[in-house]
Parts: C-alpha cells; sequence; structure tokens
C-alpha cells in the first residue's frame, strides 16, 4: 500500500534515523515505561541512566506527548533514558532522583510554552493544567525551560544541556515576551544549555547522542541542522562562512541635485560655485596666442603641425566595458547558502527598535524552507560580552518510512503507573484531561502549509508536510482497539494540525526546495499544490471498516477552502465522520483582519457550508458546523468586531467560548501586535502599520462584540456603538444586536455551560417577568447525558 512512497519528494539529503549502529545499552531490551525511579531503573538491570530528560508534562507514554516521542527513539537507538516529569523546582534535589546522566540532559518545558499553559489570553493565573493528573494548575514554573536547566546544571554541572520543546522552538532568537511586555533575549543564553533542539527534534537528538556517546566534546557539535548555540564573537571556528549583513532596514541614499538639462557644461559649472576646467583651459589657450610676438607664419604653422601631431597621438580607441547591473541572470558570484550566514539585527538593537524587531521576524520567517535556508546569527551583548546565537538552517523532514518509525515504536499509550488513583485507574481524580483528549485518536501527519500568522505550528514543525504510510496508519488503529482500556469502538480523530492536509504537498520538488512564500493557500491556493484528497479518502474508508471500529470522528480543525477542491471529501467526511459537529475556523468575516492573519474570505466558508448542508441533507442528518473566531487581532478595527457581531446574530451564533488574540513568541501576528508594522511585506521605516488592539478595555470591547448575547457586555457595547455612529444597531427589534434595556441582576446570561453563564450588570427599572421573557430558553437545564457544544444556539448532542 505504498509505504514508504513519499507524498513530497522534497530532497532529503540526511542520514535515516534507522541506519545508526545501535549503542551498546541496547543489550537491556525495551522498558514497559521508561523508568522515573531508581527502583524502575534497578528493575530493568540498569546502574545508570545514559540520557535523563526532564519535562514540564506528566509522563504520558503516547506518540502525541513530546517527551515519550524523543524517549522510545533514543531507546530505540540503545540508549537508556529515564524521565523526570514536573519536578519540584524550588531545589536540586528532584533532579539528581535518577543519578548522574552519561551523556546529557534532555529538558523541555512540554507539550506547550510554560507561560502560555499558566495564563490566559488576559494575563491571569488559570487554576488548571490539562498535562498534569487531576487537571491541578501549578505543577511547572514559569519560563520553565530556563528553570529546569539551572537546576540541572546545579545537580551536576559537568553534563552537557540538551534543551528542546516548542517553548526552546518560538525562543530560539530575541522575542517579544507578552507576559512582561519587552523583548527578552534568545533562551539559548537565558536557560546557559550547550545545544537547543528547534522543530521537530527526532533527527536531531539521534544525531547528538551518537556523537556524544562518541566522546565527541558538545562544544563542537555546530553542524547538526535544526539547532542554535552559543559563539563568542571572532571564534575561529566561525572562519570559512559568507557573512550576509541584515541588521539594519534599508535607508535612503545620497539625493542628487537635479540638473536642468538644457544647461551647457560650464553653465551647470557656474551654477554650483564652480568653473568648467574645458572652459578655463580654452581661455588660457587662446590669450596665450594673443600675447605672442610677431613671428614668422612659418613658426606658427610648424608648431601648429606639431601640436596637432602630439593630440593625434594622444587619441586613443573608445573601449565599451559592460554595466555589471545589465549582466544577464546567473553571472553574479553568490556565495553557497550551505556556507552563507545572516546577520540579523543584535539583541540590543530589536529592544530598542520595534521596526528592526518586524524585520528580523521577518528575515527569520523567510529562511524556514529545509530547502534553502541559510544559518542565521545574532548578537546578544556587547563589549567583552558579547556572544552570537548561532541558528542552524530548519532539520530535513521525516521521511514516510522514518515517520512510520517513530509512530510504530513501542509506547505504552497510556500515563506511567504512578499516576494511577487507589484503583489502578487514570480516569478519576487522577485523570490527565489531554490525554483523555488524544486517547483514542490517530496523528496521520505533521507540519501545516497555511502559515496563519498567529499559529505556531509552521514555526515548529514547519511547512512541509510528512504523512505516515497508511499501513502504519491502519497498525495504530487495530492497537488502539485490541489494547487502549475503555475503548468503546471510536475513534474520536484520524488527523493532525491540519485534518485534510494528509499527503498533500507541492508538486514540483525543484519548486519545493526553492520556494520562500510563507503559505501555500494565502492569497489563494498556489497552482503547484496538489490538492487531491484520494489517498485520505481511501484511508478514512479503510479505517472504518475495519472490524470493532463503529465510528471514525474527525477532529482536528479543517481547512475548508481545501476541502471544497474535492467535492468527494467533503461528501465521504460529512456523511461518514462527522458526529453531528464539526468544527471549522473562518477566524473572522472582515477582509482587514483576515489579510493579517493570511485566512481565506468568508466566502470560502459560505461555499464550505452549502456543500455540508447539501451532504448532510443527502444522508437524511441533521449536523452543525461550529465556527470559530478571534478577537482582538492584529489588523482588526472597532467596525470590523462590529461587523462580526451583526454577522453572528445574523447566522444564529452564540459564542460561549471566546478566542482572545494571544501574543506567543515568535508567530508573525506577535510581530505585528509588537512592532505596529506588517512583516507579511518587506519592511522600511515607512511601511505599512497595523492596527493593534493594545490595552484591557479595546481588548474587553472587540471580546464583548463576540459576546454580544450576554447582557453583562451590553453596557460597553451601547457606549461603543453610540460612539461608531451606530445606535440603528440599539433596539428591541430581530435586525438590532443589543436591545435598548437591561435585565436585572439576577436574571444574567445563562449559558449551557455553567463556568460561561454570568450574572448581569446593574440593575435597572425593567420589570423582572419582561427580564425572564429575555432570557427565555437559555435559562433551561440541560437533560442528564447530553453533551453541549461550544455554542449555545445549537441543540445539544446526545451521547452515543
Amino acid at each position: 500500500m505504498n509505504a514508504f512512497v513519499d507524498v513530497s519528494f522534497f530532497p532529503r539529503d540526511a542520514k535515516p534515523l534507522s541506519s545508526y549502529r545501535k549503542f551498546w545499552a541496547q543489550r537491556f531490551g525495551t522498558a514497559p515505561f521508561l523508568p522515573m525511579s531508581r527502583e524502575e531503573m534497578t528493575l530493568l538491570g540498569w546502574d545508570s541512566c545514559d540520557i535523563v530528560l526532564v519535562t514540564g508534562d506528566a509522563y504520558v507514554d503516547h506518540p502525541s506527548f513530546g517527551m515519550a516521542v524523543i524517549g522510545r527513539m533514543l531507546e530505540n537507538q540503545g540508549f537508556r533514558v529515564g524521565i523526570i516529569a514536573q519536578p519540584d523546582w524550588t531545589s536540586a534535589e528532584a533532579f539528581k532522583t535518577l543519578g548522574k546522566p552519561n551523556l546529557f540532559w534532555g529538558v523541555t518545558s512540554g507539550n506547550m510554552d510554560s507561560m502560555i499553559n499558566r495564563y490566559t489570553a488576559d494575563r491571569k493565573i488559570r487554576t488548571d493544567d490539562a498535562y498534569t493528573p487531576g487537571d491541578v494548575g501549578g505543577k511547572r514554573p514559569d519560563r520553565a525551560a530556563i528553570v529546569y536547566s539551572q537546576r540541572c546544571r546545579e545537580a551536576f554541572p559537568e553534563v552537557p544541556i540538551v534543551l528542546g520543546g516548542i517553548e526552546g522552538s518560538l525562543r530560539r532568537i530575541a522575542h517579544y515576551d507578552y507576559w512582561s511586555d519587552k523583548v527578552r533575549r534568545s533562551v539559548v543564553v537565558d536557560s546557559k544549555c550547550d545545544l537547543l533542539l528547534y522543530g521537530n527534534a527526532e533527527r536531531a537528538i539521534v544525531e547528538i547522542a551518537h556523537r556524544l556517546a562518541a566522546r565527541e566534546a558538545v562544544q563542537k557539535i555546530t553542524d547538526v541542522r535544526g539547532t542554535a548555540f552559543v559563539r563568542r564573537q571572532g571564534d575561529e571556528s566561525a572562519s570559512g562562512w559568507f557573512e550576509i549583513d541584515s541588521t539594519s532596514v534599508d535607508t535612503p541614499g545620497h539625493v542628487e541635485a537635479h540638473i536642468n538639462p538644457y544647461l551647457m557644461i560650464s553653465d551647470q559649472a557656474r551654477e554650483q560655485g564652480a568653473t568648467c576646467a574645458r572652459e578655463e583651459e580654452a581661455k588660457e589657450v587662446a590669450e596665450g596666442h594673443n600675447a605672442k610676438s610677431t613671428q614668422g607664419i612659418e613658426a606658427d604653422l610648424s608648431a601648429a603641425v606639431a601640436q596637432a601631431r602630439t593630440v593625434q597621438a594622444a587619441i586613443q580607441p573608445l573601449t565599451f566595458v559592460p554595466n555589471p547591473a545589465l549582466r544577464g541572470k546567473g553571472t553574479h558570484k553568490v556565495p553557497p547558502r550551505d556556507k552563507s550566514v545572516i546577520r540579523l539585527p543584535s539583541y540590543e538593537q530589536v529592544k530598542s527598535d520595534a521596526v528592526l524587531y518586524a524585520h528580523a521576524n521577518r528575515v527569520l520567517h523567510l529562511e524556514t524552507n529545509p530547502g534553502n535556508a541559510r544559518c542565521l546569527v545574532q548578537a546578544h551583548g556587547e563589549g567583552a560580552t558579547a556572544r552570537d546565537v548561532w541558528i542552524t538552517p530548519p532539520p530535513i523532514p521525516l521521511t514516510t518510512a522514518e515517520m512510520d518509525l517513530v509512530f510504530d515504536l513501542p509506547y505504552a499509550r497510556s500515563p506511567h503507573p504512578r499516576y494511577a488513583d487507589e484503583n489502578g485507574s487514570h480516569d478519576h481524580a487522577t485523570k490527565i484531561p489531554a490525554w483523555e483528549m488524544i486517547r483514542f485518536s490517530v496523528n496521520i501527519m505533521r507540519g501545516c502549509f497555511g502559515g496563519c500568522t498567529f499559529c505556531s505550528i509552521t514555526e515548529h514543525e514547519g511547512r512541509i508536510i510528512q504523512s505516515r504510510s497508511e499501513e502504519s496508519i491502519i497498525r495504530e488503529v487495530e492497537e488502539i482497539r485490541d489494547k487502549v482500556k475503555g475503548f468503546t469502538g471510536v475513534i474520536s480523530d484520524l488527523g493532525g494540525p491540519t485534518a485534510n492536509m494528509y499527503r498533500l504537498g507541492c508538486k514540483s520538488p525543484a519548486i519545493e526546495s526553492a520556494c520562500r512564500k510563507p503559505s501555500c493557500v494565502f492569497p489563494g491556493i498556489c497552482q503547484n499544490l496538489t490538492t487531491d484528497h484520494g489517498p485520505l479518502i481511501n484511508m478514512y474508508r479503510r479505517a472504518r471498516n475495519l472490524k470493532g471500529i463503529k465510528k471514525i470522528l474527525i477532529g482536528s480543525g479543517l481547512r475548508y477552502d481545501l476541502a471544497v477542491q474535492s467535492p468527494e471529501y467533503v461528501k465521504e467526511l460529512v456523511q461518514h465522520h462527522v458526529g453531528g459537529y464539526l468544527k471549522i475556523a473562518p477566524e473572522h468575516t472582515e477582509g482587514g483582519p483576515l489579510s493579517k492573519m493570511m485566512k481565506p474570505g468568508i466566502g470560502s466558508y459560505d461555499k464550505f457550508k452549502q456543500m455540508f448542508d447539501k451532504y448532510s441533507e443527502e444522508a437524511g442528518k441533521k449536523q452543525f458546523l461550529i465556527p470559530y473566531f478571534i478577537a482582538a487581532h492584529p489588523g482588526t478595527s472597532d467596525e470590523d468586531m462590529m461587523n462580526l457581531a451583526v454577522w453572528l446574530k445574523k447566522n444564529g451564533f452564540r459564542a460561549d467560548q471566546v478566542q482572545t488574540f494571544y501574543p506567543s513568541p515568535m508567530a508573525t501576528a506577535t510581530a505585528m501586535y509588537h512592532s505596529t508594522r506588517n512583516p507579511l511585506r518587506k519592511i522600511t521605516r515607512d511601511s505599512e502599520k497595523v492596527d493593534v488592539v493594545k490595552g484591557d478595555k479595546r481588548r474587553r470591547l472587540h471580546k464583548a462584540f463576540l459576546r454580544y448575547h450576554d447582557a453583562n457586555n451590553w453596557p460597553l457595547l451601547r457606549e461603543a456603538l453610540k460612539a461608531m455612529g451606530r445606535s440603528d444597531l440599539i433596539g428591541n427589534g430581530k435586525h438590532h444586536l443589543i436591545p435598548s434595556w437591561q435585565p436585572l441582576a439576577e436574571e444574567g446570561y445563562q449559558s449551557a455551560r455553567r463556568k460561561n453563564s454570568t450574572g448581569a450588570g446593574a440593575k435597572s427599572s425593567v420589570s423582572l417577568s419582561t427580564a425572564k421573557r429575555s432570557a427565555g430558553a437559555s435559562n433551561a437545564q440541560p437533560k442528564a447525558g447530553q453533551l453541549l457544544t461550544q455554542h449555545t444556539g445549537l441543540p445539544p448532542r446526545r451521547k452515543s
């Protein structure tokens, strides 16, 4: 079934993961779980660990958890790997639990950036943590990657530290930090790690582990792709590189004065306060002749002839020299890309100059294609303390065979037994919500070529789609069916970062390896992109026909502008893989914010909805789309949010869970937020400015427009609509956005989800009976056994 045929013919000049000679410790075999204690090490026959992984997540041995993937991959190479999960970071004692690692520490904050995990978009501390047993918050520190690295260094100072995970990926250069509202240094500098691995790190971690096992000094490992490290300026190891200076944006050159084209050369010279040398020379010659004494005509003639001969001898033929500006393509001598390094503006520059920050962000995103990316370097510090952070090009994407190897590793597909309750179960008090979410799901691919500016997937996983083979996916579905406790026959998801990018890629290997576009689907779908959903359709059909499989749902986000290119796929999806509701993310309805998000227009959503409704009706099913929207995204005006609210009411949506823009490190939209410039275009001092929604009041207003149905928001919306000159949207008719009256305090908005319900604001003179009528059916409590959706405008879904 084409197990090892890659959908992307991207050139992969890299050593295969399966080609390394196994480390000697492979004789110990495979561990049921990677050990988290000395007792477990003893049972495995180990006296020490070669590598100890430290993570901010609970240890779940599942391919959706980064530490499990890295740990099992290193185990596959023959190394003894231990895990320290969510250690007490107040001292170094917890980091000595497994003893001194023989080779290196592997450190990560977990599957999420630790600050995003701990704080809301309003900078409020979360009380929960989906990656912790019992959903308990506070089990990891702020900036966990830095704290864990410091404690590892305290525990065993001589052991190299290799930092990874999404927190490392998003903070590999100087970056804007939303929580402190300032630009912070590269995490390589702050954590004092020896190496940072960004992106999917299997290829890099395997090479580094074998090189360290061969006793190569970690300071000498500077040629592995997908890594970042610190070099002192002037280090001899950096010799032989061609440096491209990109430390400033374009500035105007010398401006020449305008010259009157009708003036003679001498006139032009006099206008500029000078004289023409030729004119003065002629004048001197004439005066000399006039001053001569009377001489014979013969003498004058002979002198004139001699002068003429001298002038004739001085005359040289014209020589035409080629103009460098007119040279043909390919005649320029450029340094090889594999030995070129682009110098970004220094940390000190981007910290004090928002325009240079936007410029650095743009350069970094242009150098993300593994086929043509160059090294980057950014100075940190000045004078004797100056250091350069070097970033090598992104890792070479995994082949299909390598993806199969990674996902076919012997995962237990369960949390570590340490987290079980008194009954040995993981389903009650110690349940880990993130594991529960992916417990019966299958990841079929990696990467995303959508390029949404607010998203961090492409910064971490890249734009080249890495797909598993159909055989590997089917094996995992069968393993879930046969081995995972509590399976009822329903696969919750066959997806990935995007549900329908499986086996999609560029038609041309040459174009794919040379392209520098940030998105393959914006402003429109690239003509070189394959949109054939046939392999995905075949895989869906084969998986749902397996014995013991009752239903396969698609829970990942869907790229609907791609889906409409394949009506057969939409029909297959709607009629067989939707459990009543399908999540979809238009994000907005207005062109201004959509252009800054790099998302398609709302027309694509309308087209998909028509197909969705048509195929649902043909199947005799009543199904609904659940659209998601973002408030306060850069480039969004108050009028844009008002128009979105009107669209929501017109289409009958009441969004309870509202996503406010969250500036994650290194994202393009975050660069817009910080710099008020648009790095999707060339950055200059006069480049396009972006309307940025800052300040709590305006962010609350944009969020209130999305929750126009919540009575608590009506006073704020009334004030804003009047200021915008849109009082016509205030009233008690169906065409009005919000009413002119305010309910009593005890009659606030009642959501189908209790935690989304709010009490109303100030009391008004409206009668209680009127308030009760306004609440209507929304006050009704859901029946037991019913699951509710994000949008309370839709009917509840019954449990299957």
